[in-house]
């Protein structure tokens, strides 16, 4: 899982509430568990005129030239700035897969289904919560070429006015995240006292381990 430290990237508005998981990543995708290659299906039915399916290439797929991730100023954008509740639906890790591998690192958004804010932390996004208020005072200042910094060590929003905003993150998810741990990383970080828990237990049990 890639660490998240510091960055500065554009933004792209989504600026619609309750959009849930079959949006962010349609059901006919989630006959794949490869966690990569996702990217090109994020919000399929909004992206794209036609049907999409797994595999299929979309290079020359009909795209919707009104979804605001198709228009060009915005490609390249890291950054999500959404509405209330984000996530919601179904639970599927597919949805923040996809948002990952097409090249998101933070949403922004007044509030996120719970199931799906946990899944964020697990795969290297970072979701932020913040006053409906300022995501709305976010929505009117931004302009094409919109970037943040964001800082998650000192948990920190800058402006390109150079307002800073503050936001909350539990301490051990903000840990896994600036370290680039996922939970089998976070595992392996004690991986001697498990081979000498697994050493032991052989002696003791040796049955257990014939082949």
């Amino acid at each position: 899982m890639r660490a998240f430290t510091k960055m500065t990237a554009l933004v792209a508005p989504l600026d619609r509430a309750n959009i849930d998981t079959d949006a962010i990543i349609p059901k006919q995708f989630l006959k794949s568990i490869r966690r990569a290659g996702f990217g090109p299906y994020l919000f399929d039915e909004w992206r794209y005129l036609d049907h999409g399916e797994p595999d299929m290439d979309c290079t020359h797929r009909p795209v919707n030239k009104d979804f605001v991730l198709n228009k060009p100023e915005y490609q390249g954008a890291e950054i999500l700035l959404t509405r209330e509740n984000f996530g919601c639906g179904s639970s599927r890790e597919h949805a923040p897969w996809a948002l990952e591998d097409f090249g998101f690192r933070a949403i922004i958004a007044p509030g996120f289904a719970d199931i799906f804010y946990n899944n964020c932390f697990k795969n290297g996004l970072l979701p932020i919560v913040l006053n409906a208020q300022i995501v709305d005072g976010l929505f009117k200042e931004l302009i094409e070429g919109y970037r943040l910094t964001i800082d998650l060590e000192t948990q920190k929003i800058t402006t390109p006015s150079d307002k800073s905003i503050n936001f909350d993150i539990d301490e051990n998810r903000k840990y896994r995240l600036l370290n680039g741990l996922d939970d089998i990383a976070l595992s392996l970080q004690h991986a001697d006292k498990i081979r000498a828990y697994e050493a032991e237990r052989a002696k003791r049990a040796p049955w257990l381990f014939v082949d």
